[in-house]
């Protein structure tokens, strides 16, 4: 099954496709949406189509996103929260089935620590897909999040405990 991770942000939105085949994943692409437009309801749009035409062209069957953490500021966390519903309503919209993961649950799953650093995090990445390329931060933190929706998918195969009711059972913070 093809899994579609997106780490979204109103001026860069990466994604990470993996294709995750019970205990083996392997990498299918990665990249960044660079955000355009003038107005901020133009650059919803814009992240709306590019993630479909990516999906469109890649067929995943799932999709795995950031949740929503709060930012310092305001404006910022609001801005972030409206381009992660526009990246949900592509992902609904093509008929995916949507998992959120914490940052810290992210982290926790790639590197074994919630407060990992994102060079860590990225490390980790390109040594689970076997990757040799250098990874820009988006689209890192985007195969993070799909590999983190693996390896609980992955957890619910072996004990037939849904995915996100697993992590709720281990006390992870939403």
């Amino acid at each position: 099954m093809i899994i579609l991770g997106i780490d979204p942000g109103s001026r860069m939105t990466g994604y990470g496709l993996i294709l995750n085949q019970g205990n083996r994943m392997q990498y299918i692409a990665s990249g960044f949406i660079k955000v355009k437009g003038d107005e901020f309801p133009q650059k919803l749009g814009f992240i709306f189509n590019q993630l479909s035409q990516l999906i469109e062209q890649h067929q995943p069957r799932q999709m795995s996103i950031e949740s929503v953490f709060m930012h310092k500021n305001a404006d910022s966390a609001l801005k972030l929260g409206q381009a992660r519903g526009a990246a949900i309503c592509a992902g609904h919209h093509a008929g995916l089935e949507v998992f959120e993961y914490a940052p810290r649950e992210i982290k926790q799953t790639i590197v074994g620590k919630g407060g990992a650093q994102k060079e860590q995090v990225q490390h980790m990445v390109k040594h689970l897909l076997s990757l040799r390329n250098e990874l820009q931060n988006d689209e890192a933190d985007a195969l993070a999040i799909a590999i983190c929706h693996a390896q609980h998918q992955a957890m619910q195969n072996k004990t037939g405990i849904p995915a996100r009711a697993f992590t709720r059972r281990r006390g992870s913070r939403r």
